[in-house]
């Protein structure tokens, strides 16, 4: 009799889990497994809606791999794995990866971000003019010191992009392995200026929180003939959804799954309501602005 309940017990156990196997792979809008590459300097509002996303549907998996992008960028584009986060769109050069194997490319923008330019809270400059930031990157002489977040960061493409230029001068422009090491840095040394993703500051990192204490955001002014050239703005929300703040970018969903499941279903929530309150929440600026609910309720 012992024997029979063992065996029974031991034939419960595979049944049960060759179940859960089962289900485990089942793929839909709301379940299932989702590779993704996230570019680091947007990470942590990603982490944000994965979070919730989560929560909202427990039988969904979102499994990341966050790197600088040029390190995501082979893995992509190699069909690895084909769902990225990256705050700019594919070039054309890019998308031939997947137009050549007629995959087809969706993408959807889900937030604004703003890049920060952050000082410690003992310098005694609190804003910077673009042209400023352009001439530093030029080579052209300054007591200010550039600090990124990473060599091969997309923040590090967008301001060689904007300066028009191939590579940084061997002074005054230096680079960290991390958002998190230019924060520290910056809250221990006033002689650097750091630049970040602004989701980096508005989130609400404990582990950060003391670093964060210790420094404050430039106010930027734009060149002449530009949005945001009448007075210095800072990356907050409402410049952010306006467009005056001067170095804006979108951050984007890439899914090129070929299928309707999860990357899809991920993409869609990012964009519904629920998603861009997150957004709201997180201090960046949403895709769109949605309807608030307001309550009445009979007063005395």
């Amino acid at each position: 009799m012992r024997n029979f309940l063992f065996i029974f017990l031991i034939l419960a156990l595979v049944a049960c889990k060759r179940k859960n196997k089962t289900e485990a792979v089942k793929e839909t809008r709301t379940s299932g497994t989702l590779k993704m590459l996230v570019d680091e300097s947007v990470s942590p509002i990603v982490q944000d809606q994965i979070d919730i996303f989560s929560l909202d549907y427990p039988q969904a998996k979102i499994e990341t791999t966050v790197k600088p992008e040029e390190k995501l960028l082979p893995v992509f584009l190699n069909d690895s794995v084909r769902v990225i986060v990256l705050p700019r769109l594919l070039t054309k050069a890019e998308e031939k990866y997947y137009n050549q194997r007629s995959i087809k490319i969706n993408t959807s923008r889900f937030a604004v971000d703003g890049i920060a330019l952050i000082t410690n809270q003992g310098n005694i400059d609190s804003t910077i003019n673009v042209k400023d930031v352009i001439d530093i990157l030029r080579g052209k002489k300054s007591d200010k010191k550039l600090v990124f977040d990473n060599a091969y960061s997309s923040t590090f493409q967008y301001f060689k992009e904007l300066a028009n230029i191939s590579q940084f001068p061997a002074t005054g422009v230096y680079s960290k392995n991390s958002s998190k090491e230019v924060i520290k840095l910056i809250a221990e040394d006033k002689n650097f200026i750091g630049i970040l993703g602004v989701n980096w500051i508005t989130g609400k990192d404990t582990e950060m929180s003391e670093y964060l204490s210790q420094i404050k955001v430039l106010g930027v002014k734009n060149v002449k003939g530009k949005v945001g050239d009448d007075q210095f703005y800072k990356p907050t929300q409402d410049n952010l959804i306006n467009g005056v703040y001067p170095f804006l970018r979108n951050i984007n969903i890439i899914d090129c799954e070929g299928r309707d499941g999860l990357g899809t279903g991920f993409a869609t929530w990012l964009r519904s309501q629920r998603g861009q309150l997150i957004v709201l929440k997180s201090g960046l600026g949403p895709h769109k602005l949605m309807p608030r609910q307001i309550n009445l309720t009979k007063g005395n």
